[in-house]
């Protein structure tokens, strides 16, 4: 197997078999073969003697990295957990026991590896009667938040962190509190959060109209609101931080595949997967990297080696659904009742790189219809033969494809999902994604310095005859070649990055692929960090206009404030010196607090100067010993980054939640190690700066941590934004929300 550096430390670090020590027990050949295997006893049920051959097929489809299945089928194939799905979707209903029945669910498929998306629309309104109790609801965004605990409390004990989407109808009369819920961007953060637009709405913002906002509890208007001051609410919020997105739901519900079967009202995290409660979808990409070909000297992509990957992918799609452990019954009757699957791509910008296409282009959005429109089409053709195989779905009756008379195995066959580790395994490009760097550093634990760069532009580069090592870190600094005179300006087309791309083209990019897609398309609409409210407006009734299903965005900068201050913006994508640190005065106040951990008294002291919170002491009851320097060295690394610009908060959330062998309980709860209480008493801080009336941390400050480049808390090397996910390209890091 051709495997990178990069996907070798993904591999191990997530994905493969480890003893009760932590030791490693399978290699990257020994997963494949795992996963294979059990993939292909599925066919044993249909009657099929061609096992070896099948598994073989599917061996070699995987181990040359041309398609790869999603993350819980790598993880889970072939052990004893065996749940294999990554998309769910639960109901919320409007009653106490049926949210706790709901939230128990999601924990069940959390440690499971999978991801879930809600819909809190048919809760009632805050403030609504409860005639049980002759009390009143607390209302949906008080119930996220017990959501977003649980989420919380159970995240490490599974195979990956939890993530959520929260939906909500734009008619809902508490929509107002939805829109700004994360305002506060330290809650509701294991949650992507998008607002459910009807069609109504939509028309009512184009015509400048007030529209209704709805109980669902007694269906009755309660209240009306202007249209575009609501659009312009989400707008703004989303300019801010990048949530919430949008989902044009009654779209998402005219392409309902079965009506039938109820209506669709959430999607998963990442918003590419639309399901009808208790449904769960297998997801898996083809590597558009691998199918390109050169005829006659010119490079065009290899559509007979692009079907004869999407037809077998469709079937051990199909085989992964049969051979599923899924966490719940009602989630098995479900999906077993449409089994729909995701069969979607990566590596897109690494074709266009190949076939020497701008991104932002006319012919890279044919080039996408053309491989969208292959793969589903040669998709519903596999997905027929398995009918005559094996059956059409059972909930075909009333279906679409009932009503054309279509025959097919599965109710959706195509989604386009982020691939995040996955791409990372592959060695390509994300999703339907331009890249995000051609050149860009990697930071190591001695805080030097390391760059890669992309593989495609490298090469042509060398034929070209202008590489050389101090333009690849000029690249690297600057984040685009767009601009370079050192670049020819053919080469600077093609090598556009995500910032470089226009709102405009990603959408047309997005629109161009849900043409062809069942499902929807999971792309991020990214803006610099200068652009206005009014274009992000514009962006979202773009997405409108062309068909997309939904839109999310993201503006440059817009929320990054992470642990390494790697340096500020000159401008869009280009790296100035590190911020200055302060210097220590004669004289700082400051705040002590004893907490009881695991290894006894902690007494951690926040100073300040004139600038707000400056250094963290820290003093153990016991002395001596590892957790003594160990505290002493974090108590250092705090006060760096606070002397150097670093927001507390930030500081703080990398903090809380951390784990050691014992921990303890105080006054406030369970203290879950020493780095766990630092970070508790920084809350206490905060709190009591709140209850002075006094800012935490200067304007200036907040303003550097929000020029801030994200950075991966487990390697420190640089964090893209999908779909409203952070993903960490070198080790696989992830977190939603």
């Amino acid at each position: 197997m051709k495997l990178s550096e990069n996907a070798l430390t993904v591999l191990e670090k997530r994905y493969l078999t480890k003893d009760e020590n932590g030791d490693l027990k399978e290699t990257p050949e020994g997963l494949f073969v795992r996963v294979c295997s059990a993939v292909a006893e599925a066919e044993k049920k249909f009657g099929k003697t061609d096992y070896e051959e099948t598994k073989k097929a599917f061996l070699d489809m995987l181990t040359e990295l041309d398609f790869l299945p999603n993350s819980p089928t790598l993880m889970n194939a072939g052990k004893e957990l065996g749940q294999l799905s990554a998309c769910f979707v639960l109901p919320v209903e409007d009653s106490m026991e049926d949210i706790f029945e709901t939230i128990k669910n999601t924990a069940l498929i959390h440690k499971s590896g999978g991801g879930t998306g809600f819909s809190f629309s048919r809760l009632r309104p805050a403030s609504d009667i409860v005639r049980s109790t002759n009390g009143v609801s607390s209302g949906p965004v008080s119930f996220m938040e017990v959501f977003n605990s649980a989420t919380e409390a159970i995240k490490q004990g599974g195979t990956r962190r939890g993530a959520n989407m929260g939906c909500l109808r734009v008619d809902h009369p508490n929509i107002l509190d939805f829109i700004k819920c994360k305002n506060d961007l330290t809650k509701f953060t294991n949650f992507n959060i998008s607002v459910l637009l009807t069609e109504k709405f939509m028309e009512a913002v184009k015509a400048d109209a007030d529209y209704e906002l709805i109980n669902p509890r007694t269906g009755e208007c309660v209240q009306t609101l202007s249209a575009s001051r609501v659009f312009d609410l989400i707008v703004g919020m989303a300019w801010k931080n990048g949530e919430p997105g949008i989902i044009f739901i009654d779209r998402i519900n005219r392409d309902n595949p079965t009506p039938a079967a109820g209506m669709i009202e959430s999607t998963n995290p990442c918003g590419e997967q639309p399901l009808l409660p208790y449904e769960a979808c297998n997801l898996g990409s083809i590597n558009l990297a691998h199918m390109v070909k050169t005829e006659n000297g010119a490079p065009q992509v290899d559509f007979e080696k692009l079907k004869k990957t999407a037809a077998l992918a469709v079937r051990f799609l199909d085989d992964v659904i049969e051979i599923n452990k899924y966490p719940i019954p009602e989630i098995e009757k479900q999906t077993l009742e449409n089994r729909k699957i995701g069969l979607g791509i990566m590596g897109f910008a690494d074709m266009l790189f190949q076939l020497n296409v701008p991104y932002d282009s006319p012919e890279a959005c044919e080039t996408a219809e053309q491989v969208m429109k292959c793969i589903r089409d040669t998709g519903r053709e596999a997905s027929a033969r398995l009918a005559a195989e094996r059956g059409v779905f059972p909930g075909y009756k009333g279906s679409i494809y009932d009503q054309k008379d279509t025959p097919v195995r599965n109710a959706t066959v195509t989604t386009i999902a982020p691939t995040g580790t996955l791409s990372i395994i592959a060695s390509c490009s994300g999703g339907c994604e331009p890249v995000f760097g051609i050149s860009f550093f990697k930071r190591v634990l001695d805080n030097s310095k390391l760059f890669e760069v992309n593989p495609y532009f490298e090469k042509t580069a060398r034929e070209r005859g202008f590489y050389s090592e101090e333009l690849m870190q000029k690249i690297a600094e600057r984040g685009s070649v767009r601009g370079l005179d050192e670049v020819p300006e053919d080469v600077q087309r093609v090598f556009g990055t995500a910032l470089d791309i226009t709102p405009e083209w990603h959408i047309r990019m997005q629109a161009a692929f849900q043409k062809y897609t069942d499902n929807a398309v999971s792309k991020t609409v990214n803006f610099p960090q200068s652009a206005t409210k009014d274009d992000v407006r514009q962006a979202f009734i773009y997405a409108y206009e062309l068909g997309c299903k939904g839109c999310t965005i993201y503006r440059y900068g817009s929320r990054d404030a992470q642990v390494l201050n790697i340096g500020t913006d000159k401008k869009d994508g280009e790296k100035s010196e590190p911020n200055a640190v302060r210097a220590r005065p004669d004289v700082t106040v400051g705040r002590t607090e004893r907490i009881s951990t695991g290894c006894g008294h902690l007494y951690v002291t926040i100073n300040e100067d004139e600038k707000g919170a400056f250094e963290i002491f820290t003093q153990i009851g016991k002395a001596g010993g590892c957790a003594s320097s160990q505290l002493e060295a974090i108590s250092r690394l705090c006060s760096l980054a606070l002397r150097s610009g670093v927001d507390i908060t930030a500081i703080r959330k990398h903090l809380r939640g951390i784990r050691c062998p014992h921990p303890a309980w105080g006054k406030g709860g369970q203290v879950l190690s020493c780095a766990d209480a630092i970070g508790i008493a920084i809350d206490h801080y905060l709190e009591y700066k709140n209850q002075k009336g006094e800012a935490a941390a200067p304007a200036e400050d907040a303003e550097a941590a929000d020029k801030q480049i994200g950075a991966c808390p487990d390697c420190g090397g640089e964090v893209d934004h999908e779909s409203g996910c952070l993903v960490c390209r070198f080790c696989g890091w992830s977190k939603c929300g």
